[in-house]
């Protein structure tokens, strides 16, 4: 496969060491990780022509990634 863009380590790497520890240590932290990194694999797919929804359906899907996202980047500020 592919290169998948927007992984989390990619988006936010100065957060890289506090990602590997909550990986080890918080589980709604890797909760969080886990649904993201399904997500945008999904996205991923679409985009290489893998699968193919409505467009509605795509872009629901795209703003679940980015609604996700801020809720990673404000739990790893505050964390």
């Amino acid at each position: 496969m592919a290169h998948t863009p927007h992984e989390l380590n990619e988006e936010f790497p100065e957060y890289a060491d506090k990602m590997h520890e909550l990986k080890i240590s918080d589980p709604h932290y890797v909760e969080m990780a886990d649904e993201y990194h399904e997500i945008n694999r999904e996205i991923h797919r679409l985009e290489i022509g893998n699968e193919h929804l409505s467009h509605f359906d795509e872009e629901q899907i795209r703003k679940k990634r980015m609604v996700l996202k801020d809720k990673i980047y404000s739990y790893l500020k505050t964390g």
